[in-house]
């Protein structure tokens, strides 16, 4: 029989393990882009490990023991797919979304930087969208499980998330203020704006420091994290060059990618759960570990027909390559192989644990710019030499990240075979005329 998680420590468990894992790959793919090596290359490199980590675990966890009555095994299931063939279309739509989102963020993460990027994706994945019957991330899987996860509890980690987005952004705001006055400091003619994108030419060498500058360097002739002179090598680094883009190309790239990210967890609840209906009767509903291995597959099919032809037509000013030239490139290749496997292995634990303990408390794993924030300040020295606003602001976002994950996560609740207003919930979404005149709902659901 497929393993199966039942109980809430297990969740728990596998929702932190997630968090780890999902807040650590972007900061492998960030390292490599800083260091010079073109993002076409290191997706594809990412593409084949997120893959290979959903097979390895639909065969470790979907297919040991014995079919059951409605527990097929993985392999069996896979020989279903003319009888779920709905919810593998979900499954694999939820591939999508998340193949455009992590696409997205490749770019995001250059012109936005790790932390913001993150927090605000994070945000729209898991705050309220629009409105209670038509939202998406958190609140939208909360109604699909019927209500399981206690909403006394869950709506304030959301309420958490949401006041950790505007710390985010004010230490986004706070920290752009003291780059650029550093490097106004350096030379009064840089400024990181579309406005003076020629001025750009102007960049003093960075291993030609100036009078008074010295203490900026280390030993070794190398720029101290934080200085100007460590802000102007590593742009002249990297693969994604940002000086002299428009400020809003960031933000546009990160609001389009929370946008996808908002998607495809609740696709994977419906591919799993099938609140809506689509299977036969009788048709037992897609193993997590079915459903992640379909979702997977499609998210490998978009991302690596994306990346081939981005080879040949870059975008944000990236260099073109071939298929020739991105096999011979093994420079960092192993880290966006790691990196792959982080997130494959890091996206299946959170779906185990949102079958067992619900998709809404799932999301906790989006607290992950905790993690991402603590990389970004170690490997990428994000926020050094910043001012005492910015330190204070950055702590104050970090705590309550803490405080909106704990929350999540004691939100849990266990998860019931049929659900009668977790069906009124999702039907309703479809059309609650019919719901209410086929199933004459008392009047206190509504």
């Amino acid at each position: 029989m497929p393993v199966t998680v039942v109980d809430r420590g297990g969740a728990a468990t596998l929702m932190l393990a997630s968090l780890f894992l999902l807040g650590t790959w972007p900061a492998l793919l960030t390292l490599l882009e800083r260091r010079g090596r073109l993002p076409q290359h290191t997706y594809l490199d990412y593409s084949v490990t997120n893959l290979l980590a959903a097979v390895l675990i639909a065969v470790a966890f979907g297919q040991p023991g014995e079919n059951r009555p409605g527990m097929p095994s993985f392999f069996t299931q896979l020989s279903q797919m003319q009888d779920n063939w709905s919810s593998v279309l979900m499954a694999m739509a939820g591939g999508i979304a998340l193949s455009l989102g992590n696409l997205v963020s490749q770019y995001a993460w250059a012109f936005a930087g790790l932390s913001v990027t993150n927090i605000i994706c994070s945000s729209m994945t898991v705050v309220i969208d629009f409105r209670i019957h038509s939202c998406a991330g958190t609140t939208i899987n909360y109604f699909l499980d019927g209500r399981i996860n206690r909403a006394e509890v869950l709506f304030p980690g959301v309420a958490c998330f949401l006041i950790a987005v505007f710390l985010g952004a004010a230490v986004h705001s706070s920290n752009a203020k003291d780059d650029e006055q550093k490097l106004s400091m350096k030379n009064a003619d840089i400024e990181l704006s579309s406005e003076v994108s020629d001025e750009a030419k102007l960049l003093p060498d960075p291993r030609e420091p100036t009078d008074g500058d010295e203490e900026d360097y280390s030993a070794s002739n190398e720029p101290k994290p934080g200085s100007a002179e460590f802000i102007i090598q590593v742009e002249g680094r990297r693969s994604i060059k940002v000086f002299g883009s428009h400020r809003l190309l960031g933000l546009n790239l990160v609001f389009l990618a929370g946008a996808c990210f908002s998607l495809f967890s609740p696709a994977i609840n419906l591919a799993t759960n099938d609140q809506w209906h689509t299977l036969r009767k009788g048709v037992p509903h897609l193993l997590v570990y079915t459903a992640f291995f379909y979702f997977s597959v499609s998210c490998f099919a978009l991302g690596a027909c994306l990346n081939v032809w981005f080879l040949y037509h870059p975008m944000a000013g990236v260099p073109a390559s071939t298929v020739g030239a991105y096999a011979r490139d093994w420079n960092g290749r192993h880290w966006a192989l790691l990196a792959g496997l982080l997130c494959g292995f890091g996206n299946g634990f959170q779906f185990m644990g949102g079958q067992a303990a619900g998709y809404a408390a799932a999301d906790a794993v989006q607290a992950m710019p905790l993690v991402s924030t603590f990389w970004g300040v170690i490997l990428f020295g994000e926020y050094r030499r910043s001012s005492r606003k910015t330190y204070l602001l950055l702590s104050a976002m970090l705590l309550m990240f803490v405080m909106a994950a704990a929350v999540l996560v004691a939100s849990a609740g266990h998860r019931k075979a049929f659900n009668t207003n977790a069906k009124f919930i999702v039907t309703s979404l479809h059309s609650r005329y019919l719901y209410f005149r086929n199933f004459n709902i008392p009047s206190i659901y509504y």
